[in-house]
């Protein structure tokens, strides 16, 4: 074993990288027209932010603000608008522009009214050319904002997932983790999304809350899986800066509570593969037989990224951009506001360049945490080298931890079940010294 200490198996949450943190204004905003002249154009997916929740839940520290004041919703939509109509110019016409996949996330999309949503798909299909009977629409809702007019609306346009986060059905435990909801309520939700009909419906819970045990956490799963959902997400909680359980800290100290996330970890997975469910990642799992009828959990971190809305990042294979990026609620009133006054979408002003390193470390990330793994014969199609020459010390390392799969058929770099376990671990260990710094320097607002 070699010197350097093993990582803690909760890290971060790797589900793009570079990390926003990493990205900085661009001091001469290149044109889109420009960044998107060679890229190829004919399987993109198309992201859509919107940045609004009812409540905040105590470990969120996503890019979203509480409620929206009279005509904020219609003013964003407008700026939404806006940015559609420059971004399909600056895709151009001299090669076929064609989505692939569709989601809209946030915040939560189904905070915005029926007529509100069907502007958003009308946004989505009209401005962008996205035709979302076509492809995978995947939308995220809450139980409070899953009626059945605003499901309705989604099923019509052409949603095929809908993922509901409902984190956990025992009261004590949504209290403790600050998701202000009841049971009942979550129950009636879910019982709207089935009664819609959109084939693929996910949940996500939540492991490591204050007080949650085996058996509580068991119950949960056990409620879920009632529902007989095509996917589940298990989620390891997080306490981070400027989020409502960040001002508080665990009950338990770094090591306690690791142990006790990795212990309900393995729990769940055990009890999820036993009723018939696949492992897709260490989140995701989906049942045996359920079509995916929405992206994979690694599917938004692929070049040809389009995102339209102030939180949503766009993907070009030598530039990563966004808008700016905030936790504290007044900042993020601050840049929405900012957003829906913005006139010129022509240009990307905060982003990240990606050169041919942080490409290779980006496809080994995308794959390597993913359960089925990597093909080295499409990696070195893309790179013309293998992964051993361009990351040698860091996978003799996993190795060393038991991390790699060493009985994975000849040609496949895969994680064993603990290297998925780890996941949150391997992943920044992957970061090069570049993004590190810049996350490090990055001044949390």
């Amino acid at each position: 074993m070699t010197g350097t200490p093993r990582p803690r198996p909760y890290g971060s949450y790797v589900y793009a990288y570079p990390h926003k943190t990493a990205y900085r204004p661009l001091p001469e905003p290149p044109e889109l027209a420009a960044l998107w002249a060679d890229e190829p154009k004919d399987a993109l997916s198309l992201y859509a932010h919107v940045p609004f929740c009812e409540v905040r839940c105590g470990f969120c520290n996503l890019f979203t603000r509480i409620g929206a004041p009279d005509g904020l919703t219609t003013r964003y939509l407008d700026a939404l608008d806006r940015q559609a109509a420059a971004v399909r110019e600056a895709l151009g016409d001299g090669a076929p522009v064609r989505f692939a996949a569709a989601a809209f996330g946030g915040g939560t999309p189904t905070f915005l009214t029926a007529a509100e949503l069907e502007r958003l798909c009308d946004i989505a299909e009209h401005r962008m050319g996205a035709d979302l009977r076509a492809v995978p629409l995947s939308v995220e809702t809450s139980p409070a904002t899953a009626t059945a007019d605003r499901l309705a609306v989604l099923a019509a346009r052409g949603a095929t997932r809908l993922s509901i986060g409902v984190q956990s059905f025992v009261a004590a435990e949504a209290r403790a983790a600050v998701r202000p909801q009841r049971r009942a309520d979550v129950e009636a939700a879910l019982g709207r999304i089935r009664d819609a009909g959109v084939p693929v419906l996910n949940i996500d819970l939540i492991y490591g809350i204050d007080g949650q045990t085996e058996e509580s956490w068991r119950y949960s799963l056990d409620a879920a899986l009632a529902w007989r959902p095509e996917e589940l997400y298990l989620y390891p909680l997080y306490v981070r800066p400027l989020t409502g359980l960040g001002r508080s800290g665990p009950a338990e100290s770094d090591r306690e509570w690791d142990e006790r996330r990795l212990r309900l970890y393995r729990s769940g997975r055990d009890h999820l593969l036993a009723e018939g469910y696949e492992q897709v990642s260490m989140r995701m799992f989906r049942r045996s037989g359920a079509a995916p009828e929405g992206p994979d959990d690694h599917a938004c971190q692929t070049d040809g990224m389009v995102g339209l809305g102030c939180g949503a990042r766009s993907y070009t294979s030598a530039l990563h951009y966004s808008f700016d990026y905030a936790v504290d609620m007044r900042e993020i009133r601050s840049i929405v506001d900012a957003y829906t006054e913005t006139r010129d979408f022509s240009r990307a002003r905060v982003g990240r360049r990606v050169d041919g390193a942080e490409a290779r470390r980006r496809h080994l990330l995308q794959s390597l945490l993913q359960a089925e793994g990597m093909d080295r014969a499409g990696y070195a199609e893309r790179f013309g080298t293998s992964p051993w020459e361009d990351f040698g010390p860091e996978l003799e390392r996993f190795a060393e931890y038991g991390w790699l799969d060493g009985t994975a058929p000849e040609g496949l770099l895969r994680l064993s079940a603990e290297g998925l376990a780890h996941s949150d671990g391997l992943g920044p260990e992957l970061f090069s010294p570049e993004v590190r710094a810049a996350m490090a320097a990055y001044e949390p607002k």
